[in-house]
């Protein structure tokens, strides 16, 4: 399907009260609503955040937060929370999903962290953590409905909001059926 990809430009800090998922569905509805303004059609927001307990595991930024993050992590189960946001601008109604993934990493050692953030430098993912490349050699298991949404957009679930709106993804250049 052609499709024009948007970073846009929202503040994406958290309000106070506010739980991790209700956070990232927001997030995803705020990044679909500032694309639309620009763009119109079907619009897909998405965002993702990493919890451990009650605590929610930003992007580091840089190398001492990673460690941090990974040390943490070590040994406990993290919760990523993936938000999905479909927006329809002809009609601006919009569809929303969050997909829950839990990772449990494996127990890290100092070296294997220093050796993992050295190779990836994942220091502007969600916890610290690309499951797509070297990040998946810290992991005991993953348990979830859709590999796609630890990477970062739960097609699964996508597919099905594109049906929900009459998109045939499998139809020969993937046309609506209305």
């Amino acid at each position: 399907m052609d499709f024009d990809s948007v970073s846009p430009d929202i503040d994406e800090s958290r309000r106070a009260n506010e739980t991790p998922e209700q956070l990232v569905l927001r997030l995803a509805q705020e990044k679909a609503r500032e694309v639309a303004k620009t763009h119109s059609g079907l619009i897909i927001g998405s965002d993702q955040v990493a919890t451990l307990g009650d605590e929610i595991l930003t992007k580091p930024n840089n190398h001492e937060n990673a460690v941090k993050q990974l040390k943490q992590s070590s040994g406990n189960s993290v919760i990523f929370l993936t938000s999905l946001a479909l927006l329809d601008t002809d009609s601006n109604t919009i569809d929303t999903h969050v997909e829950k993934t839990k990772v449990v990493f494996k127990v890290l050692s100092a070296q294997q962290i220093e050796n993992y953030l050295q190779k990836e430098k994942p220091y502007h993912c969600a916890g610290s953590f690309k499951s797509e490349a070297l990040g998946v050699s810290l992991l005991e298991r993953i348990e979830g409905n859709d590999p796609n949404a630890l990477i970062g957009l739960p097609l699964i679930q996508l597919i099905k909001m594109l049906e929900n709106q009459g998109v045939d993804v499998l139809a020969q250049g993937a046309h609506s059926k209305n």
